[in-house]
């Protein structure tokens, strides 16, 4: 029995390896692939540039292309994909520029410290080091291609790269990236306006930073949407329907609301039963966030939010923070999820500066824009 649990780990890592491997191989040569398209991209916009009739002139450049090329390497190059190639370059070709304008800046700038270093300390080691670990650095971001670019799938371009605005498309693409999100999640993410709902709630500087880093957990504010959009389980705006059903709803499809809640989300209980004094209660879902250390209470409300809704969520909070959560883990957060609430109720229900319990509103069906900026005005 030893040795054949021994031959099946043995069997298992090696399997595990294998896999390992195909996955490094299949996403190295998606980004070789993508990197091709780019510059086939700027090749066509090149000799686009070089032609009096520019727009005629580009329409013919993609024809006879797409001939020259099917006929050598068969299907994938018709003109649709070729113009598609062309369009990747001039949605990124800016991203390319900025990088480049960038390293010559980083070089100009390294350059001009380490000439006056060396005269001002050149006999000092301290600032000898200094110098050193300025070069690593500057050696480090050289290094840097265009390749570095792209970390995504085709399929993934073809849908960021009808995003207009620049700062949106690259949120889209940092999370992609971070979350490891499929085409059909980016595009759920992107039609649930997760970027518009996030910019809507934020100063400059916080959507300066979606663009730039994507969104960073660090307190609880930073997990909470409002509204939330739980189109996927199929319930109408309008139907009847009972809490307990769209509890029942969310749980079927849990992989899409956790999706939906975000980074670092686990399930860990339905209808979780907490007892004292010979009294019974249930909360309806219980989640755990890995990035912020906390437990994650969810109470459902199918219509308007009440104080005494508040009430209930403190009372599931504190007993959470006092018998549940462990030393090392950060305060319990809780979140209501209601229909509708009034802004009054939640701001004179809750303690000033609080940063544990949220009011949120959901939604069954995708809001327009403009139905957004509605909610989420309503709630500032």
């Amino acid at each position: 029995m030893t040795n054949k649990l021994a031959n099946k780990q043995f069997h298992q890592q090696i399997v595990q390896l294998l896999q390992a491997a195909k996955s490094q191989v299949v996403r190295s040569v998606n980004q070789i692939m993508v990197l091709t398209y780019y510059k086939i991209g700027r090749m066509i916009v090149e000799e686009e540039q070089n032609g009096k009739e520019r727009a005629d002139y580009g329409k013919e450049v993609l024809k006879e292309l797409s001939k020259v090329l099917t006929k050598q390497f068969g299907r994938g190059f018709s003109v649709d994909n070729i113009e598609n190639m062309r369009k990747f370059f001039l949605a990124y070709g800016k991203s390319e520029t900025l990088s480049r304008i960038s390293k010559n800046q980083i070089s100009e700038t390294t350059s001009r410290k380490l000439t006056n270093q060396k005269q001002q300390t050149l006999s000092t080691n301290s600032e000898n080091k200094k110098m050193q670990t300025v070069s690593a650095e500057f050696k480090s971001r050289k290094q840097q291609t265009l390749s570095d670019l792209f970390t995504l799938s085709w399929s993934h371009y073809l849908k960021l790269m009808r995003i207009d605005d620049e700062n949106e498309r690259k949120f889209y693409e940092i999370e992609a990236h971070k979350n490891n999100w499929s085409v059909r999640e980016l595009k759920r993410q992107y039609d649930a306006a997760l970027y518009t709902r996030l910019v809507l709630s934020r100063d400059k500087d916080q959507v300066k930073e979606l663009s730039e880093k994507g969104l960073v957990v660090e307190k609880p504010q930073d997990i909470i949407k409002d509204p939330y959009i739980l189109e996927f389980i199929g319930l109408p705006e309008h139907s009847k329907y009972s809490e307990n059903d769209l509890e029942t709803e969310l749980i079927s499809k849990l992989e899409d609301f956790l999706l939906e809640l975000g980074n670092g989300f686990t399930f860990v209980a339905r209808q979780k039963r907490i007892s004292f004094d010979e009294k019974h209660f249930r909360i309806d879902l219980v989640f755990y966030n890995r990035i912020l250390k906390s437990f994650v209470l969810i109470d459902l409300k199918i219509g308007e939010l009440k104080h005494k809704d508040i009430g209930q969520m403190q009372m599931y909070v504190n007993y959470y923070d006092r018998e549940i959560r462990l030393d090392d883990e950060n305060k319990t957060i809780g979140l209501i999820l209601c229909k509708d609430k009034s802004k009054s109720v939640v701001e004179y229900t809750l303690p000033q500066n609080n940063e544990q319990i949220f009011a949120s509103k959901y939604k069954t069906i995708l809001p327009s824009e403009k139905e957004l900026k509605l909610l989420i005005n309503d709630k500032m």
